[in-house]
């Protein structure tokens, strides 16, 4: 409780409006339970059985991906080494295009539940089973880390038992996914969409205020080197340059949107494909607004405390805690509102907790239990889904409690998605786009994939880069009218990054470590995706990959990309009649179409002859 000196404490108003959240969240979640008749069906509870229209999803989709890690880490990212953060509005524009043109047409097209049920259809039955074995573990170990941070920043602040957030979150979590199946996410998520964006709101209203504008916040932020949006730098050992970002960045982040189950499983729950189409670039628009908040958020901090540090100072342990203590300091004398901004961590937690929940679910009863089982009920499939919610909730619990020993949360979240989640781009990739590719190729390659991954990841967690790779723009405490006198200018240059449990101290710097492992860790995901996909090229060719037939639904078709153009032949006259089901697009989905949307036989057979 040291920390509380000089700023503001929690009040119990602060309590009632964090209090209201997890209720709300709740509620939403038993009202799904009992609305029209529950969730009869497996797919009902992990597909919000196929119905979901663009909005909601699109908002889910940003929500879940804006954890309370990115809420935390990006503003003291932004403090520490600067603007650069923002290239990743371009990022998030090409992840959203790949994903919605390459590999939603082809999911959607095979109206699958799980996407690594389309590694048994395009590959065999083993590879699905690496894809899905890869992604559980990915997941929950991620689940963890964003259980972890925000109770670890709100501990810190605001002297909120730690271990009692960590439980509370996980269990109202648990609690709606395993009532409300997929439309409980969905919905919650949309819910805390909104506090996400009404807390960051807050921050950035009330600092405005307090330092003078806008304009004031940004020659701040101008004066100390924060608004360093250009460096072009092309070296791949830099941590964050125009490069690395865009071409790394793509590839993280690619492999959650594109292929990851759980943003696919929501986009793939819409109506129809346009409808699905239409949720990603919504989705786009919320990623713009919230990354440029959290960077604002950022140079609001820098404009605080430009001359006196409070990490320096020792008055925070970490710079996830950076932006809980601005909240405490700035808004102190308005009770609730700082309850508001924690409110909002945990909107990005439980909404990001829940998809993951819900999506090992799904992959668990679709990849694990129906195979081998096959003569179950869909009544009791849907009991063991929401049996699996449970069981998958107390293990991201338990996961928090190991995350607890591991350092830099942002990194280390990024890395695991980074290491895991680029040789599984690299999988879907070869599968989709690559006709010849065969099922030995496909292993090999995902094994080679995540071998270097792993190696260049684990290194870099134990002999974390140098500071001249990372960048830190220097922190200064000379304002602090502390025991600190003016002279001693202390600046953070000397931390180095990574303040992982793991790390080794004091070694001799091999060239290894020097340039292997100092390897920007967006460039992980890359490393496994290419290593992933030119090994599966390599081998695939002489172990007969072009003799095989396949089946061209499981490909990427010139077709795929025309089609959406159909849209604009056919709006001109469908817009009067919404009752009209081919405006959705639904026509290109012949295969489906009568499960998708409630077409006439006749209608099927005539598509049926298009593949």
């Amino acid at each position: 409780m040291d920390a509380q000196r000089g700023i503001g404490g929690f009040v119990v108003w602060d309590y009632v409006v964090f209090a209201g959240m997890l209720l709300i969240s709740a509620a939403i979640g038993i009202y799904y339970a009992l609305a029209r008749g529950g969730q009869q069906t497996s797919k009902d509870f992990l597909m919000g059985g196929r119905s979901m229209t663009a909005v909601p999803v699109a908002l889910s989709l940003t929500a879940s991906f804006m954890s309370a890690v990115t809420i935390l880490g990006t503003p003291a990212e932004v403090y520490r080494f600067g603007a650069i953060f923002i290239i990743f509005s371009i990022t998030y524009f090409l992840v959203v295009v790949i994903s919605a043109e390459v590999f939603l047409p082809v999911f959607y097209r095979l109206g699958i539940t799980s996407t690594y049920e389309y590694l048994e259809l395009r590959f065999n039955r083993f590879i699905r089973l690496c894809g899905t074995v890869l992604f559980i573990f990915q997941t929950i170990l991620y689940t963890g880390i964003v259980i972890y941070a925000p109770a670890l920043a709100l501990n810190q602040v605001t002297g909120f038992d730690l271990w009692g957030a960590v439980v509370a979150t996980g269990v109202v979590c648990t609690f709606y996914c395993t009532l409300g199946g997929l439309k409980a996410v969905v919905w919650t998520d949309v819910f805390q969409v909104g506090i996400i964006v009404a807390g960051f709101a807050s921050v950035i209203i009330q600092a405005s205020v307090t330092q003078g504008g806008i304009n004031a916040i940004l020659s701040d932020a101008y004066n100390g080197g924060r608004l360093n949006f250009w460096n072009f730098n092309p070296n791949p050992l830099q941590r964050h340059t125009f490069w690395t970002i865009i071409l790394g960045g793509t590839f993280t982040w690619t492999s959650i949107y594109g292929v990851n189950q759980s943003q696919v499983q929501r986009y793939i729950s819409c109506k129809s494909r346009f409808q699905a189409k239409l949720s990603l670039y919504i989705n786009l628009v919320g990623l713009w607004i919230i990354l440029i908040c959290s960077v604002f958020c950022g140079f609001a901090l820098y404009s605080r405390y430009h001359d006196c540090d409070p990490w320096t100072a020792k008055k925070v342990s970490e710079a996830d805690q950076l932006l809980p203590y601005l909240v405490l300091d700035i808004l102190q004398d308005y009770p609730g509102v700082p309850g508001l901004f924690v409110a909002c961590v945990y909107s990005g937690t439980l909404s990001t907790v829940s998809s993951s929940i819900n999506a090992l679910a799904a992959v668990t009863v679709e990849d694990l239990i129906k195979p081998h089982f096959g003569s179950l009920s869909e009544r009791s499939l849907s009991w063991v889904s929401q049996g699996m919610s449970v069981l998958y909730g107390a293990l991201c619990i338990g996961m928090a409690a190991l995350a607890s020993l591991m350092g830099a949360l942002l990194q280390a979240a990024l890395s695991i998605f980074g290491m895991v989640g680029g040789p599984l781009l690299g999988l879907f990739s070869l599968g989709i786009l690559v006709p010849f590719a065969n099922s030995i190729g496909a292993f090999v390659g995902l094994l080679a994939g995540f071998i270097i991954s792993l190696w260049v990841g684990i290194g870099a967690q134990l002999y974390p880069p140098l500071p001249e790779r990372t960048l830190p723009l220097p922190l200064e405490t000379y304002g602090c009218n502390s025991t600190y006198n003016a002279t001693n200018l202390m600046t953070t240059t000397e931390m180095p990054f990574s303040t992982s449990a793991f790390q080794i101290h004091n070694t001799e710097r091999t060239p290894l470590m020097d340039n292997w492992y100092s390897l920007s860790y967006l460039y992980f995901s890359t490393l496994g995706t290419l290593t992933t996909l030119f090994v599966g090229l390599l081998i695939s060719l002489p172990t007969g990959g072009r003799k095989q037939d396949l089946d061209p639904r499981f490909l990427l078709t010139k077709k795929d990309f025309l089609s959406n153009f159909d849209i604009f032949k056919k709006k001109n006259h469908v817009l009067s009649h919404k009752s009209h089901p081919l405006e959705d697009g639904g026509t290109d989905n012949p295969a489906f179409s009568h499960i998708a949307l409630n077409f006439t036989d006749q209608s099927s057979k005539d598509n049926g002859t298009r593949l």
